[in-house]
């Protein structure tokens, strides 16, 4: 299997659906404008396509779930245009162009983001989106996100990330920040899959786990290419986390250690789902591609 090219198309899919749901806005254009700017900056999908192919490896065709898989992106990018703010990472450069506040100004960039997080949750709770999923899971999967996002999860990663600039890191402040901040909403994104499928508890631990190694080697991952990645590549600026001196695993651990690490938990990953076949070569390649990336 070629996971760019599965990749790609998985995210034409969520890409089609979101810009069909946002044909026909009933809003002012400038919010409109600020939604599509991030929305549609060119992102990679990684969270919707972590569902749709959980979905598969349970069985499921990754068709019957595309707008709920897309929620997840709604949600991302809202916490990235609300993370680029100056009143948290400060940031000038996502995805290769000006972040939103520096387009459209800081009040703008916020309600625009408010809008995004309340759309995921409108989305998630239409149960008319798709015939083959019940109401019943569908409710399971939104309070799922719903869980990943909020107090216990990627808002609880970053207050704690910025109460943790400047200071000193320490182990468990860093599991902290990381399992929340990034780790929360991609092992949700994974869960998603079994959760819409209606599978036994025993797989939902399986990708439970896959997701969660995963999605602590994303977040170590982008410690790293902080520091060796290249602002072309990554589509913002290299070397912000040392400048506000953010509590990051390189920061802790050192590169070559970090490194280390972020290679145990893809082997972790892969070892999760040894109660698969063949099934689960798309969430394998997947955990690879974490592994490997370069932005």
């Amino acid at each position: 299997m070629d996971i760019k090219k599965y990749l790609h198309e998985k995210r034409d899919l969520v890409d089609t659906f979101l810009k069909e749901y946002y044909r026909n806005p009933h809003t002012p254009p400038v919010l409109q404008e600020a939604m599509g700017y991030s929305l549609f900056a060119g992102g990679k999908r990684v969270r919707p396509v972590l569902a749709l192919a959980a979905y598969e490896t349970c069985g499921g065709d990754p068709a019957d779930i595309v707008p709920y898989a897309s929620t997840l992106e709604l949600i991302h990018t809202y916490s990235l245009i609300h993370d680029d703010l100056p009143s948290m990472d400060n940031d000038d450069l996502r995805r290769g162009k000006p972040t939103n506040h520096k387009v459209f100004g800081e009040a703008i960039a916020i309600l625009a983001g408010d809008a995004l997080l309340t759309d995921a949750f409108a989305i998630l709770s239409d149960p008319s989106l798709s015939s083959r999923i019940t109401p019943l899971r569908l409710l399971l999967a939104l309070r799922e996100v719903a869980l990943a996002s909020g107090l216990d999860g990627m808002v609880a990663g970053q207050v704690q990330d910025i109460l943790s600039e400047k200071k000193e890191p320490d182990r468990e402040t860093l599991h902290f920040i990381h399992t929340r901040k990034t780790g929360a909403l991609l092992r949700a994104s994974v869960r998603m899959g079994p959760i819409l499928f209606g599978s036994d508890q025993e797989i939902l631990d399986a990708l439970s786990m896959y997701g969660e190694h995963v999605g602590l080697a994303f977040q170590v991952i982008d410690d790293i290419l902080d520091i060796e990645g290249v602002t072309e590549e990554l589509g913002k600026m290299v070397g912000g986390d040392e400048k506000i001196k953010k509590m990051t695993y390189p920061r802790l651990y050192g590169l070559h250690k970090s490194k280390e690490i972020a290679e145990n938990l893809i082997t972790n990953a892969h070892a999760a789902l040894s109660l698969f076949s063949s099934e689960a070569d798309t969430l394998r390649k997947i955990a690879d591609y974490v592994l490997t990336r370069r932005s």
